[in-house]
């Protein structure tokens, strides 16, 4: 294809999103997917609870979640959002895959991660196309970890990050139009122990946030000019992007 003015486009508006969301476990994580417009769950936990939600059956396989991906782009239906439940139990379907159809020897020295991120490759070329064709938005739900993040500019200090193995979840995140961290909001309450002391303390007030934009204690993005937290809520994620 020859580049030149004639083949310029201008674009038209804001696509179905797709949105990774991480965070510590009973947040709400599925709860947010399943508040996004008439979605469908492709599970590989069984985390869904007593969410009423349409759902295929619990993949235990990497090629029944591409089987079931598939299914949304060449069936009919009217699903609005796709949402796999979670991320970090897809990547022990994908490192079971390749163990099994691979020797050790061909996964030492870093290999290994270079193949799984090709089989993510295939999740996201496939969500793409959901996204793309059928209009479909796209919700990625992870479990959360806390890692040593080696900074060029300060001292190591410790930050949340999504469970997955690094060279996948950096993939993910930049495939990714929202990476949202979510957690209690927390603050600081200082108490008096006595001999003109006081204890600093981290308190939660139950209120349960996204974060939309990176800081030192976690990684986030967006591509939408959002706050930098939210309420958990699908509601005030698609409020915030309209307006």
């Amino acid at each position: 294809m020859a580049f030149n003015l004639n083949s310029t486009k201008r674009s038209t508006g804001i696509k179905a999103p797709r949105v990774m969301i991480y965070g510590p476990h009973g947040l709400g994580k599925t709860t947010f997917g399943a508040g996004a417009p008439n979605p469908i769950f492709i599970i590989t936990e069984d985390g869904l609870g007593r969410l009423e939600v349409d759902h295929f059956p619990l993949a235990t396989a990497f090629q029944e979640v591409l089987d079931a991906i598939g299914t949304l782009y060449s069936d009919d239906h009217n699903f609005g959002t796709v949402v796999i439940d979670s991320l970090d139990w897809l990547d022990n379907l994908i490192w079971s895959d390749i163990h099994a159809t691979h020797q050790e020897k061909d996964l030492a020295y870093g290999k290994g991660a270079v193949i799984a991120a090709g089989y993510w490759r295939q999740i996201l070329e496939g969500l793409n196309a959901l996204r793309d064709e059928r209009g479909m938005a796209v919700v990625l739900i992870a479990h959360t970890e806390i890692k040593r993040f080696d900074s060029p500019e300060t001292e190591p200090y410790d930050r949340y990050r999504p469970k997955l193995q690094e060279r996948s979840s950096a993939l993910i995140q930049e495939w990714c139009d929202a990476v949202l961290f979510c957690n209690y909001r927390v603050i600081t309450k200082e108490t008096e122990v006595g001999f003109n002391k006081e204890v600093r303390r981290g308190v939660t007030t139950g209120e349960r946030l996204m974060y939309t934009t990176e800081k030192p204690a976690y990684l986030a993005k967006n591509r939408y000019g959002l706050p930098d937290s939210l309420p958990l809520s699908w509601e005030s994620f698609a409020t915030s992007i309209a307006n």
